[in-house]
């Protein structure tokens, strides 16, 4: 595998070679009520494919049991690893891993106090402390999925979150610039204003706008007449091009529905892993032309579709639910 060649401490974009992906295994019943079941099969169809696809593959579960219904799932490439952990999203709760081999941990509140559980501040060191990463503690509070890096210093990420008066009340715009450029090397910063509605996390980026290359962004297009989030979309596009980067569009699933609440479903939380990116769908029938899009941006690596509505249920997707480990 090469290794990136640069040892800085910016943080490398996903599509740089990774050694491995760490995954969470859903485990709270009342997370997932009625949906645990078919969320583990899902994290477990995740993880077996990108373990196929040659990436090693670390998977995290919670106790005994949960190591034993995983095991009855995934395939012997998949490493379990029994940890203390709450919600699996280890996107926003695991390290940050930088270039220059250490690994940032900025503050953890729980999404804004929301979903505060045992484990979630402490994963993420535990796992640098096992990967051999320096930590790296910062003083305010981020979650990973918050932003979306292109490796050349730009960053993507929104109003809705990284504003939030329930994240930082005491921190400025250009405060938070300011620490985005001091822990991760991005030294410009492109504001977009919502995020998908309901979503769980206050507008997270990463399910909505994602980048591909350098300088170039997928971007949901609303699917429908009825698409909750077709605003949005709209909105993001301006701002994406108004900041002078190429904007890629791609379906969105159109209209998800659960128990008649409007669900925060999107292509863009895909995940991109060594040799495969893997698109969360809803069975919508725009699911095929999600895909499709999407593949169209990584013509370098293979791109699969998965189901992904169980996991959903429980407030994210497959980008959400994992974090790289980059080859440094």
């Amino acid at each position: 595998m090469r290794c990136l060649v640069s040892r800085n401490y910016f943080m490398p974009p996903e599509w740089a070679p990774q050694r491995w992906l760490w995954i969470g295994f859903p485990h709270l019943e009342e997370e997932w009520p009625g949906y645990l079941a078919p969320a583990q099969e899902e994290i477990a169809a995740f993880a077996n494919a990108v373990a196929d696809s040659g990436q090693e593959v670390r998977l995290l579960v919670r106790d005994e049991t949960n190591e034993a219904r995983a095991r009855s799932l995934v395939s012997a490439g998949v490493t379990l690893e029994r940890r203390r952990y709450g919600d699996i999203w280890l996107r926003d709760t695991g390290p940050l891993v930088r270039g220059d081999g250490s690994a940032l941990r900025c503050r953890f509140n729980g999404w804004g106090g929301k979903y505060e559980m045992p484990g979630d501040d402490t994963i993420g060191a535990e796992l640098a402390h096992d990967a051999a990463l320096p930590i790296i503690a910062s003083d305010w509070i981020l979650e990973g999925g918050a932003i979306d890096g292109d490796g050349t210093g730009t960053v993507l990420t929104t109003e809705q979150c990284l504003l939030n008066p329930n994240r930082n009340p005491d921190l400025t715009r250009g405060e938070i610039e300011a620490r985005l450029a001091r822990d991760l090397g991005f030294t410009r910063v492109v504001w977009l204003g919502q995020g998908l509605v309901n979503d769980h996390t206050d507008g997270h980026v990463d399910n909505l706008a994602r980048f591909v290359a350098p300088g170039e962004v997928a971007l949901p297009r609303a699917t429908g007449a009825d698409d909750p989030n077709a605003a949005i979309y709209a909105d993001a596009k301006v701002r994406i091009r108004d900041a002078g980067l190429i904007c890629h569009e791609i379906p969105s699933p159109g209209r998800i529905e659960r128990d008649g609440r409007v669900e925060p479903a999107s292509y863009a939380n895909f995940a991109v892993t060594s040799h495969l990116v893997v698109v969360p769908t809803f069975g919508s029938p725009h699911d095929a032309d999600g895909v499709a899009a999407i593949a169209a941006l990584f013509p370098d690596r293979e791109t699969i579709g998965l189901p992904a509505g169980a996991v959903l249920a429980g407030g994210g997707g497959f980008h959400c639910a994992s974090q790289q480990m980059p080859c440094l």
